[in-house]
């Protein structure tokens, strides 16, 4: 399944920027910010032209905030302190978010005068390097997932202050939902859930009370789904959820610790990992379900599911309809490099590196 890219670019208002610290270089590497300093003390202002890639297979993501970097924050301070914009000075190129991107491609140039800009560079590349990662993870997934729906849950996993890009760079990337408002917020969407382990144990342990509460309370606004490990008896949970919400129950989800063996598989261990989320406790549940009835109800596997145990589960036909997926969707590196490698219209790239023009890339307006 291949990402569509996004052709409409964020505008730079979205990524709500502390602008005056970026162009401060508060989050700049300190010898970047000294580049500037002498740059602009010696008078010395040479056009450069700078050239950004990574080295990976893989999805461009970040690339809408790098370009807001460049347009709020390049630039100097005037004799009086004040402010003066380099944006319009400058000449970008670059590709779209969801692009698809090759070891060594050329993913964004910038040309200009290298006192405007040069103080950015640690943190356009540090928005490539975030969200590119999140993007190629949850590629993974979804193409893994073969067209069933990821719900993207790291956020307990990670520090706040990465929601909002993350859950852009995930919804680009094809996860059909994000757990927070901050992770759905550069698109206007919302946050999703389930009935949570500690709402359950807050009405006593008693998953069907939990959930027939939280049905009450939000069914109009959202998919009512359940986790049923709660006394570790899965498919018996199911079903008392399924009969106590009937049509309000959209899904059950399967969230059995690594550590644990569900109730409803003691009497059939021998020839097969029996613990977590496994092939045999989904069938199961869903052969439960079924048997009720309910064929309507959606399973949601979740617990350790990364790129490859999805592929696993999907290769044997396991009845999931959707799976959700954590802390596997923030692992990794998917570093970015930028070099000048043109000044004032001369090669001037370190040796092993050298100016590599893409016909893909779009100028920036």
């Amino acid at each position: 399944m291949a990402i569509t890219p996004v052709r409409e670019r964020l505008s730079p208002d979205v990524f709500r920027l502390p602008v005056e610290k970026i162009r401060d270089g508060y989050y700049s590497d300190a010898y970047l910010n000294h580049s500037k300093t002498l740059l602009e003390g010696d008078g010395h202002h040479p056009r450069v032209l700078m050239q950004a890639f990574q080295k990976h297979d893989t999805v461009l993501g970040g690339i809408d905030e790098a370009i807001a970097v460049l347009k709020e924050c390049s630039g100097r301070y005037g004799p009086g302190g004040e402010w003066i914009p380099g944006w319009e000075e400058l000449e970008v190129h670059a590709l779209y978010e969801g692009d698809a991107i090759a070891p060594h491609e050329t993913a964004m140039t910038i040309e200009g005068d290298y006192s405007l800009f040069v103080h950015l560079e640690t943190v356009y590349l540090g928005s490539l390097a975030r969200r590119s990662l999140i993007m190629r993870n949850v590629q993974e997934v979804v193409q893994a997932a073969r067209g069933k729906s990821i719900l993207y849950f790291p956020a307990r996993h990670d520090h706040w202050l990465v929601q909002t890009g993350d859950g852009w760079a995930a919804h680009v990337a094809g996860a059909i939902g994000v757990s927070t408002d901050a992770q759905a917020s550069w698109w206007g969407g919302r946050g999703i859930g389930t009935v949570p382990h500690g709402l359950i144990a807050a009405y006593g342990g008693d998953t069907v009370a939990a959930a027939r509460k939280f049905a009450d309370r939000f069914a109009g606004e959202m998919n009512i789904t359940v986790l049923v490990d709660f006394e570790n008896h899965s498919v018996q949970t199911a079903l008392q959820v399924a009969d106590a919400l009937g049509d309000r129950l959209w899904g059950v989800r399967l969230d059995t610790s690594e550590s644990m063996v569900d109730y409803s598989l003691l009497d059939e261990m021998g020839d097969f990992k029996p613990t977590g989320v496994n092939q045999r406790l989904v069938e199961k549940v869903r052969a439960a379900l079924d048997a009720a009835g309910r064929h309507d109800v959606r399973i949601v596997a979740s617990g350790g599911f990364n790129a490859a145990r999805i592929q696993e589960f999907e290769a044997a036909g396991v009845p999931v309809d959707a799976y959700g997926v954590g802390s596997s969707l923030i692992r990794g590196e998917n570093d970015y490099t930028a070099d000048v490698v043109v000044v004032d219209g001369r090669p001037a790239g370190k040796v092993g590196r050298r100016y590599l023009p893409n016909p893909r890339l779009s100028k920036v307006e």
